[in-house]
C-alpha cells in the first residue's frame, strides 16, 4: 500500500517521530534551538593553526565575544567544513593528514567543556579537502569538494548527500553544472547555494550555482559574483539574504569585500559592505539575524571575528577575537537560513 501524505512514524535510529510529506519522511519538531542552547549557537572547528587543530568551539552568534571549549573532532584537521540542523553540528572531509572522507557529528545541545569528541556519521564516497556544505533540517548536501585521487588531488564534479538525524554513508545527489573546488555555502529551506572557489582553466571561478535541496539532481547556474576571482571564500544567510565574503579576488589581492544576493530569485551578486579586516580561508555561521565571519589568513593567521545583520547593507564590525588565530577551519550553527 502507498504511502500516503501524513503519515506518521517513529525513527528508531534517531529516536524521532516523523510525517511523510508526500516524497520523503520529516522531523516532527519538538523543540527548537532557543530551548535547546538559549540562542542561536555556532561552532567553530578544526583549522590550521600552525599544525592541525582539534579543538570546537562555540559562540552565542546573537551576542559578542565570549567563546566556551565544545570538545574536539576525532582527529586535528584543517580544510573540514561544517553544517548544522537545529541539533546537530556535522563535520565533513578534512586534511587530517591525507584527505579524509570521515563525516562526523556534534549534538548542539551538549553543553561539553572540551572533554566529549565528535560520533561518527559514516564516509564520503571520496576523500574531500575543503568541500562545500549546505543544509536544511533534514538533508544536507556536500559539494565542491577538492578530492583524493591520482594525481594526488583532483577536481570532481561530484555532489552527494546525508539525511542528518540517521547516520550512514553520503550518497549520489547529481553533479556540478560548472566543476570548482573550494566553493563557499549558504541555505534557506529550499536551496543549497554556493558560489566561487577554484575551478577548470583560467582557474579561478566568480560562479554562482545552487540546488533544490528536497529534490535530487545537478546544480544549476545562479548568476555570478561581483569579483572575477573568489579563492578562499566562506558565505552565510537567514533565510533570504545571502551574503559572499569575497577573500581573495587578484585585484586588489585580498579583501574585505562582501556581497549579497536573494536566495529565493536568481541573479548577480552586488555589493553590500565590507570586513574589518581582509582575509581568506575563514569560517562563517549565520542566525536569522546576523552573519559571523572568524579567522582566516592574508597570509598571516588571523584571530579576528566580524559580524554584521543581514537587514541593511553596510561594513561588518568586531566580534570579538578567536581564542587561536587558525585558518581553514569550520564553522556551523543551529539557526542559519536553511532552517
Amino acid at each position: 500500500m502507498a504511502l500516503r501524505a501524513g503519515a506518521i512514524r517513529f525513527n528508531t535510529d534517531s529516536s524521532q517521530m516523523e510525517i511523510y510529506d508526500g516524497n520523503q519522511w520529516t522531523g516532527i519538531l519538538a523543540t527548537s534551538p532557543e530551548l535547546e542552547t538559549g540562542t542561536t549557537r555556532g561552532l567553530f572547528g578544526g583549522g590550521y593553526s600552525p599544525g592541525l587543530f582539534q579543538i570546537i568551539s562555540s559562540i552565542n552568534v546573537e551576542t559578542t565575544g565570549t567563546f566556551r571549549s565544545f570538545g574536539n573532532l576525532a582527529a586535528g584537521s584543517r580544510g573540514v567544513t561544517a553544517m548544522g540542523s537545529r541539533t546537530r553540528a556535522i563535520f565533513a572531509g578534512g586534511y587530517e593528514p591525507g584527505f579524509s572522507n570521515r563525516i562526523q557529528f556534534h549534538t548542539f545541545a551538549n553543553r561539553s567543556t572540551g572533554h566529549n569528541g565528535t560520533t561518527d556519521f559514516g564516509d564520503l564516497t571520496t576523500g574531500a579537502f575543503n568541500p562545500a556544505c549546505m543544509s536544511n533540517n533534514t538533508r544536507g548536501i556536500i559539494t565542491s569538494m577538492e578530492a583524493s585521487g591520482s594525481p594526488i588531488a583532483q577536481l570532481n564534479n561530484l555532489i552527494e548527500f546525508i539525511t542528518i538525524a540517521s547516520t550512514g554513508d553520503a550518497v549520489d545527489f547529481g553533479d556540478q553544472g560548472i566543476t570548482s573546488r573550494h566553493a563557499a555555502p549558504m541555505s534557506s529551506k529550499t536551496r543549497g547555494v554556493y558560489f566561487g572557489g577554484v575551478g577548470p582553466s583560467p582557474g579561478h571561478s566568480n560562479v554562482i550555482q545552487y540546488v533544490t535541496i528536497s529534490t535530487q539532481g545537478n546544480s544549476s547556474d545562479f548568476g555570478d559574483c561581483i569579483s572575477s576571482r573568489n579563492t578562499g571564500p566562506s558565505g552565510g544567510s537567514n533565510a533570504t539574504r545571502g551574503l559572499l565574503v569575497h577573500a581573495y579576488d587578484g585585484n586588489p589581492g585580498v579583501t574585505t569585500g562582501v556581497s549579497t544576493i536573494q536566495l529565493s530569485t536568481l541573479g548577480d551578486s552586488v555589493d553590500f559592505g565590507d570586513l574589518t579586516v581582509a582575509r581568506y580561508n575563514s569560517a562563517s555561521m549565520a542566525s536569522k539575524t546576523r552573519l559571523v565571519v572568524g579567522g582566516g589568513q592574508t597570509p598571516t593567521l588571523k584571530n579576528e571575528i566580524d559580524y554584521k545583520q543581514f537587514t541593511s547593507k553596510g561594513n561588518f564590525a568586531d566580534f570579538g577575537d578567536m581564542e587561536t588565530a587558525l585558518s581553514q577551519l569550520a564553522g556551523c550553527s543551529n539557526g542559519h537560513g536553511g532552517l
